[in-house]
């Protein structure tokens, strides 16, 4: 099976000062097949929160440069995630500033994928508009619900929902979670976003976005839902969308759908009037 990959990235400032989402996809400099996806939302102040999102993207791009596909690709993950936060934190001796930075990566590599993420930045996995995975938040809110202390529904107006537990350039080390996808299908999708994005959506209106859409026109429709949802209080937006598919398995149901059609309209000719 030839599997084929489209995918955009897309960034919308909202109604912040400043736009500290960081969003890229990078292709091995001598691999075909094999690329990253990266996404981080720096937090900080004044610039600092763009600087440490910043670094988790150079991370991702020189780390992706020298990686052998025989590796392992949770130690390139690892490594990534693990390196931005150390030089995250090295800049807080140099400036006045506290920068920070959630971090999602999804690697592409032959019919497998593989993804790692810190903080509050989502991965969904759909096949089709069924969702297969979803990242958990490193966030305190989130931790409550797990521990049975708070209610989905009650995390959505608690009033500390934006503080996390696990993040880059923390003094504490960055919780890393890892997942993959042995074999990937047609059909599967990955979303990855910063909170500007999926706070204003469920998982199924998500997954029936990106599935009847190609990469760009399902970003542009969701940014555009979560800005009228935002009411002029919005986030700053970022999301990268990778879908899979198998262009000679659509061309050979398109074919097959059409003899079916004139095989109908044939018998229709040989009924007598």
């Amino acid at each position: 099976m030839g599997l084929k990959i489209d995918s955009c990235v897309a960034r919308h400032q909202g109604d912040r000062r400043e736009q500290q989402d960081r969003a890229g996809i990078f292709a091995h400099p001598s691999r075909s097949g094999v690329m990253l996806a990266a996404l981080a939302d720096g937090m900080g102040g004044h610039s600092g929160g763009a600087m440490a999102a910043e670094q988790v993207l150079l991370k991702a791009r020189q780390n992706l440069e020298i990686y052998n596909p025989g590796e392992p690709p949770d130690e390139l993950l690892a490594s990534t995630i693990n390196e931005a936060h150390v030089v995250i934190k090295l800049t807080r001796f140099t400036s006045e500033q506290d920068p920070h930075s959630t971090a999602v990566l999804l690697l592409l590599h032959g019919s497998r994928a593989d993804w790692a993420h810190t903080g509050d930045s989502r991965l969904y996995h759909f096949r089709g508009d069924k969702l297969m995975h979803l990242s958990g938040d490193h966030s305190l809110v989130a931790e409550m619900v797990r521990k049975g202390s708070l209610t989905a529904e009650q995390a959505r107006s608690y009033p500390h929902k934006n503080v996390l537990i696990g993040c880059l350039g923390g003094e504490r080390e960055p919780m890393i979670d890892l997942g993959h996808v042995a074999l990937l299908q047609a059909e599967d999708a990955f979303l990855l976003c910063s909170d500007g994005l999926w706070a204003y959506f469920e998982p199924a209106e998500l997954g029936a976005v990106v599935a009847a859409h190609a990469p760009r026109e399902a970003a542009e429709a969701l940014i555009n839902r979560a800005r009228q949802r935002g009411e002029g209080a919005g986030d700053n937006i970022s999301l990268v969308i990778v879908k899979i598919s198998d262009p000679e398995a659509a061309k050979r149901e398109k074919t097959k759908a059409e003899a079916l059609v004139a095989r109908k309209m044939l018998e229709v000719a040989k009924r007598p009037g």
